[in-house]
């Protein structure tokens, strides 16, 4: 469990050191703290993904126009 900088664990998953950095900020890492100037994280931990994959919003826009025109 070593600590590495955002712009190192950037690389490591293939992500813009600056999306990192304001996903740190937003606090969607559990692991990044901030010493000083610098942020550091747990090196194992996951990039988050938080897309909707299930298919969920299908269809979503068209049931929400009609129980408007319903109303």
């Amino acid at each position: 469990m070593g600590r590495i900088t955002l712009k190192e664990y950037a690389k490591l998953h293939g992500r813009a050191h600056a999306s990192v950095r304001q996903m740190a900020l937003r606090g969607s890492f559990q692991t990044a703290r901030k010493e000083g100037r610098d942020w550091f994280i747990d090196e194992e931990e996951e990039y988050p993904d938080n897309r909707v994959k299930g298919g969920e919003y299908i269809g979503r826009s068209q049931k929400y126009y009609k129980s408007k025109k319903t109303v």
